[in-house]
C-alpha cells in the first residue's frame, strides 16, 4: 500500500483478489480457532481468544502517520488501524489469515451491485449508524468523503483510484465546486438518504475493493476543516480521538453513539488505545519484550538486535510470527538524476547490488527472501525470473562496470540514496547499498527523510528528488490486493505520478512500461492477465528502474497479555480490530 493517478481507460480489470496491503499472504495452516502460544501460532488462528472487554492496549509508532484524516492516509498500518474510529461502505473480514482478505460488507449492507456492464455500482446503507457527535451517517455523508478525498492538493497521501475510475466530467473538490447548482459530483448519486450510486467512466469489475478505501468513511460537511480535519477526525466506529498531539501521540476512548447491533464486524474489546508516535524503534522492541508496550504499530517487525534474541530464546520465540506477506522492499532508480538517465548506469546498479548485505539488513532470512523481480511469489500469477544474476546473490563488479563502461562513466559516478530517518531497517540497507556499490566506483551519500512526509515532500515529489539529486530511493510497497494489478499499478505506471508530491511511483517514467499496464488492464482471461501483469514486471527490470531487495517477512511480537491475535493476511500483520487485553 502506498500510490497512484490517471490510468488508462478499461474495458475489463481484475475480477478478483486476495487482499490488501502497503502493506497480505500469511504462513501457517488456515482456520480461526484458538491456539496456544507458539512460534507462529498466529498465522492462520487466534492466539489467546477472548471476548472480555476492559483495559488499555498500548500501541507505538517509530514514526508519524501520513495523516489521521482517512482521506489522506496510504501506510497498511494506517488502514489497519482506520478500522477502529471509521466505517468505510466495505472491509476486510477481520479475520485469521486468508479469511481477512475477503470483503464483507461494513457500513453497507452487501457488497455492490453492479449494472451498466460494471460501469454503475451502486450500494445500500445499514440504519441506525451514527457519527459520535449524534448525527444519523447518510449516503451524502459518504459522497461527500470520497468527494473531498479527490482533492490530491489537500490530501496528496491518499489513494486515487476514485480520481481515476470515477466519470468526475471535470470536477476536482468540494472545496471548488464547479458546478452550477452545488450539488457536488455528478459521478455519485444518492437518491435516498441510504443509497449511494457510483458511475465510472470504464468498467471495473474489482470495484468493491475502491469501496473498502478509508476514503469512503464518512464525513460531515458541516464538520470538515479541509486540511486540519486530522486534527479531530469524527469518528462511526467503536472509537472516538479523546486525545490528539500531532506527531507525539493520541487517544482513544469508546464513542458512546456506536452500536454494535448496526455493526457484525467489530468486538471492541479494549476500553482506551494509546498510541505514542516518533517513538525509538529499538526502545519499542525492548519495550515489547519487556512487557511495557503491547503493539509495534507499524507492522514490520522487530530491528536485527531484537530479532535476534527473540530467536534464540525459546520462551521470547513462542511469542512470536513470521509471516509471509505481499510485500517488496526495494529502491527506485531515478532517471531524473544524472547518469541514471542513462539505462547502462541504472543496470551498473543492479549488477554491483550485493543482495545478501541487503536482506542482512531485514534480519537475514527470517526478514524476508531475496528479490530478484518485482511481483512477491505469493501474488496471484507471479514468476520469478532473474534479469540481473549475480553469483551468490552478492553482485557482480565485472558486469556492473562493463555497465560503467557502455554509459560513459568508467570510474563509476556520485549521487545520493534517501531513507525513511525512523527505520534502521532502511538506514541499514542504504549503507549495505553504499558499501557494495562503492566497489565499481559509485558512490552514495546517504539523505534520511521523515517518513510522515517521504513521499509527500521528498522522495514522493519528483522536483525535490531531482534537485536534490536523489538518484537512489529506498521504499516498500504492499499491494492493496494481491494480484497484477493490485500490486503494481501504484508503483510503476507514470501517469500515476504528480508534480505535487506524494507519490508511490518514484521513478517508473516508460512508455513501455505503460503500454504494458494498458495490455494487461484491457486482458479479460485469468491467465493471460496474470502473465501480461508479469510482462510489466519484465519491462521495469530490462530498463532497471528498480532494484529489488527482498520479498518481506517481518518478525512480530506479541506480548502474553494480548488476546484475540492473529495476523490478518489482508495487511500482513496483526489485526489491530480484533484485540483485546487482560487487565
Amino acid at each position: 500500500m502506498k500510490r497512484k493517478r490517471v490510468m488508462a481507460a478499461v474495458a475489463v480489470a481484475t475480477a478478483l483478489a486476495t487482499g490488501l496491503t502497503a502493506c497480505g499472504g500469511g504462513s501457517g495452516s488456515s482456520g480461526s480457532g484458538g491456539s496456544a502460544s507458539a512460534f507462529n501460532a498466529a498465522n492462520g488462528k487466534v492466539v489467546n481468544p477472548s471476548d472480555a472487554k476492559g483495559g488499555t492496549i498500548r500501541m507505538a509508532n517509530s514514526g508519524d502517520w501520513d495523516s489521521l484524516d482517512p482521506a489522506d492516509m496510504y501506510y497498511g498500518y494506517e488502514w489497519n488501524f482506520a478500522r477502529l474510529t471509521g466505517r468505510g461502505l466495505l472491509m476486510f473480514a477481520s479475520a485469521p489469515g486468508q479469511e481477512g482478505t475477503k470483503l464483507v460488507p461494513d457500513l453497507a449492507t452487501s457488497l455492490g451491485q453492479s449494472s451498466d456492464g460494471g460501469k454503475t455500482w451502486t450500494y445500500k446503507l445499514r440504519t441506525g449508524v451514527k457519527f459520535e457527535d449524534g448525527a444519523t451517517v447518510t449516503s451524502k455523508d459518504v459522497k461527500y468523503a470520497v468527494e473531498r478525498s479527490l482533492d490530491k492538493s489537500v490530501f496528496p497521501d491518499g489513494p486515487t483510484y476514485f480520481n481515476d475510475y470515477l466519470d468526475l466530467q471535470g470536477y476536482t473538490s468540494p472545496y471548488n465546486d464547479p458546478s452550477a447548482d452545488k450539488l457536488g459530483l455528478k459521478a455519485i448519486e444518492t437518491p435516498d438518504d441510504t443509497t449511494i450510486v457510483f458511475h465510472l467512466k470504464t468498467a471495473f469489475s474489482g470495484f468493491d475493493y475502491f469501496a473498502a478505501l478509508p476514503s469512503t468513511q464518512p464525513v460531515q460537511q458541516a464538520k470538515d476543516t479541509g486540511s486540519k480535519y486530522k486534527e479531530h477526525v469524527v469518528s462511526t466506529g467503536p472509537y472516538k480521538f479523546a486525545e490528539n498531539n500531532l506527531g507525539k501521540n493520541f487517544k482513544l476512548v469508546r464513542n458512546d453513539q456506536w452500536d454494535a447491533k448496526t455493526d457484525p464486524n467489530r468486538k471492541a474489546l479494549p476500553d482506551e488505545i494509546d498510541v505514542s508516535l516518533n517513538t525509538n524503534a529499538d526502545d519499542i522492541d525492548s519495550r515489547l519484550i519487556s512487557g511495557d508496550l503491547d503493539v509495534d504499530i507499524a507492522g514490520t517487525g522487530v530491528q536485527a538486535a531484537a530479532q535476534g534474541k527473540i530467536l534464540a530464546n525459546p520462551q521470547q520465540k513462542a511469542q512470536a510470527d513470521n509471516p509471509v506477506s505481499d510485500r517488496l522492499w526495494y529502491a527506485g532508480i531515478n532517471g531524473d538524476v544524472a547518469p541514471l538517465d542513462n539505462v547502462h548506469c541504472r543496470r551498473a546498479v543492479e549488477y554491483a547490488a550485493d543482495k545478501t548485505s541487503y536482506q542482512a539488513a531485514y534480519g537475514g532470512p527470517t526478514g524476508g527472501e531475496i528479490a530478484t523481480n518485482l511481483l512477491p511469489p505469493v501474488t496471484q500469477g507471479a514468476q520469478k525470473f532473474d534479469t540481473y544474476p549475480t553469483p551468490n546473490n552478492a553482485g557482480d563488479e565485472a558486469k556492473a562496470k562493463q555497465e560503467l563502461q557502455a554509459c560513459g562513466q568508467p570510474s563509476g559516478f556520485s549521487t545520493n540514496i534517501s531513507y525513511r530517518a525512523e527505520r534502521p531497517k532502511e538506514k541499514a540497507a542504504a549503507e549495505a547499498l553504499q558499501q557494495s556499490l562503492s566497489k565499481v566506483g559509485i558512490k552514495l551519500t546517504i539523505k534520511p527523510y521523515p517518513q510522515g512526509d517521504y513521499f509527500k515532500l521528498y522522495a514522493g515529489k519528483p522536483d525535490f528528488a531531482k534537485n536534490n539529486g536523489l538518484g537512489i530511493m529506498l521504499t516498500g510497497w504492499q499491494g492493496d490486493w494481491t494480484d497484477g494489478f493490485g500490486f503494481l499499478a501504484q508503483i510503476v505506471d507514470s501517469r500515476v505520478i504528480r508534480a505535487t508530491g506524494g507519490n508511490t511511483n518514484l521513478t517508473v517514467k516508460d512508455p513501455a512500461v505503460d503500454a504494458a499496464i494498458d495490455k494487461a488492464l484491457t486482458t479479460s482471461d485469468t491467465d493471460a492477465r496474470n502473465k501480461a501483469w508479469v510482462d510489466v514486471d519484465k519491462k521495469v527490470m530490462d530498463n532497471a528502474w528498480i532494484l529489488p531487495g527482498i520479498w518481506a517477512k517481518a518478525l512480530l511480537y506479541r506480548p502474553k497479555n494480548l488476546t484475540n491475535v492473529f495476523v490478518n493476511d489482508a495487511y500482513g500483520m496483526y489485526d489491530y480490530l480484533a484485540l483485546g487485553v487482560k487487565k
